[in-house]
């Protein structure tokens, strides 16, 4: 239905996966947490183990570059392969290069819908920044840059 799973719930999955092996020598989360509500429930559980939060990734880009790149993205769907409009076009605009098929917009890839998860960031995630950098954890990486720069920066703020 589009709801939001609870927070209890999403850190207890986390202390869950913590005590398997995978997790043994780390572990990354992505997209959690989203609100200073969850962070200070992640710490909390994270106290209890002995662990805390290394480093925060904040992925830094102005809006209007991510709706250029949200907005121009196309997807093949029964294979999976992705477009963009500018960087990587099909052949022949809203077709497939292989298939022929036509290429589809997922519904969260609109200018509206990209919009209001904004705002939502601006309002819910960046005080989360602020709370990690309080704790100097937090690593501004340029993602407005090509991917093989935005690795690299990866790479030295987890070094």
């Amino acid at each position: 239905q589009g709801e939001l799973v609870s927070d209890d719930l999403v850190v207890g999955i986390i202390d869950e996966a913590m005590k398997k092996p995978s997790c043994q020598k780390g572990f990354i989360l992505d997209g959690f947490p989203r609100t200073v509500v969850q962070a200070q429930k992640l710490d909390d559980m994270l106290a209890k183990q002995g662990a805390k939060v290394d480093k925060v990734l904040n992925f830094a880009i102005d809006d209007a570059i991510l709706e250029e790149r949200i907005t121009g993205r196309w997807i093949h769907p029964s294979s999976g392969r992705s477009y963009h409009t500018k960087f990587a076009p099909p052949k022949t605009p809203g077709v497939d290069d292989v298939t022929g098929e036509p290429l589809i917009q997922r519904k969260d890839d609109t200018a509206a819908v990209l919009k209001s998860r904004l705002e939502a960031f601006h309002m819910q995630t960046e005080p989360v920044i602020d709370y990690y950098s309080k704790n100097g954890l937090v690593a501004n990486l340029h993602a407005e840059k090509p991917p093989k720069e935005v690795t690299v920066e990866v790479q030295k703020a987890l070094s």
